[in-house]
């Protein structure tokens, strides 16, 4: 890989972002539907890519030097926490597979977090599946804190107790 460039996303990316779904649904729960999963990413990513042309957010995209190829996607917006707060939330980080470990997410973390900066905005949050250790252990490293746990039961073959 030759040097990434950070830009905001623009029309043209769309392809080059949706292509990155598929890593949106990685690390989701055993009982979750994975082509759901990989839907969902894609309605996501649209919705953010459509919220940014109206100032309600921001989507920047990673881009390969050498043949301008979308290796990297990362959205963020304004999100009332439910304490009152006004945070930014990134609604979606993926990474292509041949630029992870690469500094791209660091890239792209960095930029969502500079524009959350510029709006005055004190915490950056975000979520991902417990089964995703990968990203876990990277927001880890950034110096990202969990701060809610979501809990899920089956109720087609649990008995309550």
């Amino acid at each position: 890989m030759n040097e990434v460039r950070i830009r905001p996303a623009v029309d043209d990316d769309l392809e080059g972002v949706l292509a990155l779904a598929p890593r949106l649904a990685e690390g989701v729960a055993a009982w979750r539907d994975p082509e759901g999963a990989e839907r969902a990413a894609r309605q996501w990513l649209t919705g953010s890519l459509d919220a940014a042309k109206t100032q309600r957010g921001a989507v920047f995209v990673a881009v390969d030097g050498e043949d301008s190829q979308v290796v990297g996607v990362v959205s963020v917006q304004c999100q009332r926490h439910f304490t009152g707060a006004m945070d930014a939330y990134v609604g979606e980080l993926a990474v292509h597979p041949r630029a992870v470990r690469t500094g791209v997410g660091r890239q792209l973390m960095a930029a969502a977090e500079d524009w959350a900066r510029q709006q005055g905005l004190r915490h950056l949050t975000l979520e991902t599946g417990a089964a995703n250790t990968a990203a876990r252990r990277f927001y880890a490293a950034l110096g990202y804190l969990e701060e809610g746990v979501r809990l899920t039961r089956s109720l087609e073959t649990a008995t309550f107790p």
